[in-house]
């Protein structure tokens, strides 16, 4: 099972506490970690990703063992450790503004 964390807006959204797990077929990748996401939770379709491009909204980042993956390619696998659950995948909103 992978470990998902969502932000709170996303949470609410999807109505679920702020750990979501999901099975993800391997390779683990942000690409397949987000396809289970959004086929699980519908209306968290298209807050993530462009429904059109695929490509992650400018506002999200992606946290993978407290680094910053979001620029990484979306099928890049995974380390071991989120693969087996053991650290969770975070999806962070963003913030902007001066």
């Amino acid at each position: 099972m992978i470990r998902v964390v969502l932000p709170y807006h996303l949470r609410s959204l999807a109505s679920v506490r702020k750990e979501v797990q999901l099975e993800v077929a391997q390779p683990v990748t942000q690409a397949a970690i987000l396809d289970a996401l959004e086929a699980h939770y519908p209306t968290l379709r298209g807050t993530i990703r462009d429904t059109a491009t695929g490509q992650r909204r400018p506002l999200v980042r992606f946290f993978v063992c407290g680094q910053d993956w979001s620029h990484e390619p979306a099928d890049a696998p995974l380390p071991a450790v989120v693969a087996s659950g053991v650290e969770p995948f975070m999806i962070v909103g963003a913030m902007a503004g001066g």
